[in-house]
């Protein structure tokens, strides 16, 4: 399958500051030009947002995976996450990631070991972060928020492989977006053999013991212990959600701003 790679931007010089930077760097006393450079800036992020809807409207089902980008391939984990992308290809699912190295790269890559669709949403950083060399459809963003947007809009669900903040970030990004039903039906499932314990004790242990949360809200995790789990925990999710959609009828158009 080609390789397609979109908005590729020109990169920033190594000591310039990123889009995100620049833009979260708020000292208060900024002059009129900089202060009036943000309507430019919502421009950039809509067009970002329209590259995005644009590359991955017909990718169909899908599923967004995560984990660590400095995992080596000879490490264990890497062999899980590709044996994970490549399950999910072949019952028919696009493996979408950050489309960085590590267990990005391993799941990126077990979809196109099995021919299924490989996608990668990589990121401006200040430490340059590549497009790995198993992708089809790769997009670079600039900023993180409408890069999570894609992980989210075009997935039925999240794996969630041993990994570091990001990670952790992606993880609790969608349990926030399960507990406030912003999505629903859509698990997040932890891979890892005895990786995810200490955090599942604490949140069970400390987080809900102390009314933090609902029991409720722990039932979007899910561990599982092998890449057939996975697919059948995803098809499970996918087949309530197909359901949810017949009965409640997506909108064709955004409604009009009333102010």
């Amino acid at each position: 399958m080609a390789r397609a790679v979109a908005n590729e931007v020109p990169r920033p010089h190594a000591s310039e500051p990123t889009f995100d930077q620049e833009l979260l760097l708020w000292l208060g006393d900024e002059s009129p030009d900089v202060r009036a450079a943000d309507s430019e800036r919502i421009r950039d992020i809509a067009a970002e947002l329209a590259i995005g809807f644009d590359r991955l409207a017909g990718i169909g089902r899908a599923v967004s995976i995560f984990g660590s980008a400095r995992t080596p391939r000879e490490h264990p984990h890497y062999r899980m996450m590709r044996a994970v992308g490549s399950a999910l290809g072949e019952a028919g699912y696009a493996v979408i990631t950050g489309g960085g190295g590590g267990l990005m790269e391993a799941a990126n890559r077990g979809a196109q070991d099995v021919g299924a669709l490989s996608v990668g949403c990589n990121i401006e950083l200040p430490r340059e972060q590549k497009l790995n060399e198993y992708v089809d459809i790769g997009l670079r963003f600039r900023h993180f928020f409408a890069r999570k947007v894609m992980f989210v809009r075009y997935a039925c669900a999240f794996v969630i492989g041993p990994g570091g903040f990001g990670t952790l970030d992606e993880l609790f990004e969608a349990l926030t977006l399960i507990q406030t039903a912003t999505i629903r039906l859509f698990p997040a499932i932890l891979v890892g053999e005895g990786e995810w314990d200490g955090l599942l004790d604490w949140l069970r242990g400390k987080v809900l013991a102390d009314h933090r949360i609902d029991p409720d809200d722990l039932a979007g995790i899910t561990a599982a212990r092998s890449p057939a789990e996975v697919v059948e925990i995803v098809g499970a999710a996918h087949e309530h959600q197909e359901a949810q959609a017949r009965r409640q009828p997506r909108r064709t158009r955004s409604p009009s701003t009333r102010h």
